[in-house]
């Protein structure tokens, strides 16, 4: 039988997605090498809860093995090599859907960069797999257990949530709230990463989000 997301958790989803956010840094043992400002904006989305006192450190170089609705297994230490942007998500955030094509564009447009989403939301398959057919991706998709998320990631308090790993598997920055292909490339190159041109037809849009 089923379980049902206990009203608590479905309340504090719901309220993130409505408010703005700031990102952080990946933990008091990892702030952001780079030293850019945090995230923010109407679209952003902030921690629905306080952070539990008693939770334990993540490992600096997590591991993350889940499957794909695709019938695939993902593992991220076989990305070891590469940046890989790990991606909490779900259906319902409208901020998560707007990074979602930038989010291709990083995945199919640049090698050293691979994208993976962890859908955290209480979703079968198949209808994933009708919702990705009218918002199809370039990337691997998995769903996440919301009662027990990927042990080496903090649960997620709002969505999105977006990680960025660093080629020797340790977390380079954590975003909370929308991320930018930009934001994304400026914290890869910050952290030791190649400088590229922006993604074509990225930049007019940037820019046009700074007037």
């Amino acid at each position: 039988m089923k379980r049902q997301a206990p009203g608590a958790v479905l309340l504090a989803l719901l309220l993130a997605a409505c408010q703005p956010a700031a990102d952080k840094p990946a933990g008091s043992a990892t702030p952001p090498a780079d030293g850019t400002t945090a995230t923010t904006g109407a679209d952003a989305v902030p921690d629905a809860a306080a952070p539990d006192a008693e939770q334990a450190p993540r490992p600096e170089e997590p591991g993350l093995q889940v499957a794909t609705i695709d019938g695939d297994q993902y593992d991220l230490a076989e990305h070891r090599g590469k940046w890989v942007v790990v991606n909490f998500w779900a259906t319902w955030c409208s901020p998560c859907l707007k990074e979602m094509p930038e989010l291709s564009a990083l995945h199919t447009m640049r090698e050293h960069i691979s994208v993976v989403g962890l859908a955290y939301e209480e979703i079968d398959v198949p209808s994933m797999q009708s919702f990705l057919s009218e918002h199809p991706v370039a990337y691997p998709i998995a769903i996440i257990d919301v009662y027990a998320p990927p042990a080496d990631f903090e649960t997620p308090r709002g969505l999105p949530m977006t990680y960025l790993i660093a080629p020797d598997g340790k977390v380079a920055r954590q975003f909370l709230g929308p991320v930018t292909a930009k934001e994304i490339e400026t914290a890869i190159e910050n952290n030791g990463g190649p400088q590229l041109d922006p993604l074509p037809g990225m930049e007019p849009e940037k820019e046009a989000g700074k007037a």
